[in-house]
């Protein structure tokens, strides 16, 4: 007798609510767009299993390592919109002639656990001409022959490979340089943010497309330049009038 055993990882049996989500932001736009509003639960004002904690509270210690702190698999997480025990911010940086530059940062949020070796995956259509990371790890993942547009980024070496628990060393970050590909790059309608991203092995949620930090639009700016025009224009009519 003879059998194949198939293991897979199903992240709704491990876990009822999404453990992570995704932050937008970028230097051509003022807007921040945040994890959306209860992605992995609402805020309630009770600590422990489904409550949170405000990292301004006085109590912040004793509600942290008080009772429940032994219970590893129940998150208590700072008190955000979001809810969530991790969130990657990605943060399109500068742009360059031939190059464009990225910043990730990881948070994490959750006051019982550190992750020590962790992982994050990546899907965007640049990562084909990824020039340069600084302080992350870096590895193509090619599921498919010729299409290369997924990557594992994981921290280095007694550098930034140990996630600390919530507090103000609870993040890690590194800075990534794509070059330009004039065949396929542009900053419009959402191109330059990632498509999906994982952490370990977790799919993070990601903002709605249509709340993305867009590049502002050429025609949005003519027309306002025409009514500004138009306004100047009614405006010394009106002068001339009044005083004619």
């Amino acid at each position: 007798m003879t059998w194949n055993v198939t293991c897979t990882y199903s992240q709704f049996l491990a876990q009822k609510t999404p453990t992570c989500c995704v932050s937008l932001s970028s230097f051509y736009n003022h807007t921040i767009v945040n994890c959306p509003t209860c992605t992995c639960g609402c805020k309630s004002n009770s600590t422990g299993s489904g409550g949170c904690v405000d990292p301004k509270t006085p109590h912040l210690a004793s509600a942290v390592t008080g009772p429940g702190k032994s219970n590893l698999n129940t998150p208590l997480v700072q008190c955000t919109s979001h809810m969530c025990p991790i969130r990657i911010h990605w943060h399109v940086k500068l742009n360059y002639k031939e190059y464009w530059r990225v910043k990730v940062s990881i948070t994490n949020f959750n006051y019982r656990m550190n992750f020590s070796q962790w992982n994050l995956v990546v899907q965007h259509p640049n990562f084909d001409n990824l020039t340069q990371i600084f302080s992350f790890n870096y590895k193509s993942l090619t599921p498919y022959a010729g299409l290369n547009d997924t990557a594992m980024l994981w921290g280095v070496k007694f550098y930034n490979d140990f996630l600390n628990e919530a507090g103000p060393l609870g993040n890690v970050q590194s800075e990534l340089l794509f070059r330009k590909d004039k065949s396929t790059f542009t900053f419009e309608k959402g191109w330059a943010f990632p498509r999906r991203i994982y952490f370990n092995g977790d799919n993070c949620v990601m903002p709605p497309p249509d709340s993305y930090p867009w590049l502002p639009n050429a025609g949005s700016r003519s027309m306002v330049s025409v009514l500004r025009l138009a306004m100047t224009v009614l405006a010394s009519f009106v002068f001339l009038v009044a005083y004619a």
